[in-house]
């Protein structure tokens, strides 16, 4: 029986895997990456409405450039407000799990808050429990077990972590289910809460203000159908995106690319064949 999902499209550069079962946390995705090229790989990790967590294993090297221009080698956490990063190796192998923000604190220990904008060491995280888990995900025999071992460490450590006020919850759940169009003034009536508490609360439990919430999940959308093959026209109408250049301008200032090389990009193809029909964020 076939468990793993191993998609085909990208092979020259990159070998995807899908967990063939969702996680058992609700919010959390996972997919894992394996470098197929014979020389350097130098891909864009797409900004997208999550945290994201990347568990390299194998003797590849894994080295990834953040939008302040730090490094930062092997396995790592990104927050929301992490900018354009690029990651870059030789026989890349890593399984990454997209956590959304409503759960994120609980699994990793630490607010999205706390990542400021850059790319941290999942050691300085997760300490000697990083080093753990890789050796685990180089021991297991396949893609699936690694999956089943990965979901099971960050369903115990979710187990006791703190909790979201349910109004920030609810705020980011909005903004999710409108795909980022919802209008950000009419957020904290909704809540009861004053406009000024609200964006404060949310910054400091997400990551980022409500309207760069809305912009990220707006703009993944996007992402996942130029990397799909849609034109930029289409992609831009159905996103609600004010016309094509709008588009455009979202587009460079999330990735330093054009609709046109993001669609052509095969660290950006492979990212869409990752995730393609799901919506990182959602808890449901």
């Amino acid at each position: 029986m076939r468990t793993t999902v191993y998609e085909r499209g990208v092979e020259e550069e990159w070998g995807v895997a899908r967990p063939a079962r969702p996680s058992r946390i609700a919010g959390v995705s996972m997919a894992g990456f394996c470098g197929r090229s014979a020389g350097l790989v130098d891909a864009p990790v797409l900004p997208h409405p999550g945290v994201t967590l990347v568990v390299e294993f194998g003797s590849g090297l894994l080295v990834v450039d953040d939008a302040a221009g730090r490094q930062q080698r092997g396995s790592l956490v990104a927050g929301l407000a992490s900018g354009a990063v690029r990651m870059r190796g030789e026989r890349i192998e890593c399984v990454e799990a997209r956590l959304s923000p409503l759960v994120a604190r609980t699994v990793l220990g630490v607010s999205p808050a706390e990542l400021d904008r850059g790319v941290l060491s999942l050691d300085d995280v997760w300490g000697a429990e990083a080093a753990r888990i890789r050796e685990r995900l180089n021991n297991a025999p396949s893609w699936e077990d690694r999956f089943t071992l990965t979901d099971a460490l960050l369903a115990r450590r979710g187990e006791a972590g703190p909790r979201m006020d349910p109004e920030v919850a609810a705020v980011w759940q909005r903004i999710v289910a409108d795909h980022g169009l919802v209008r950000i003034e009419d957020l904290a009536a909704e809540t009861g809460w004053t406009r000024r508490r609200l964006w404060g609360r949310f910054r400091s439990q997400i990551g980022v203000p409500p309207k760069r919430a809305a912009r990220l999940v707006r703009f993944n959308r996007a992402a996942q159908r130029l990397a799909a093959g849609l034109s930029a026209t289409r992609v831009a109408a159905e996103c609600g995106y004010a016309d094509q250049s709008h588009l455009h301008r979202e587009v460079l200032a999330f990735t330093t690319l054009t609709p046109t090389m993001l669609a052509g990009n095969p660290g950006a193809v492979a990212n869409g064949v990752a995730w393609a029909g799901r919506t990182v964020g959602e808890t449901v």
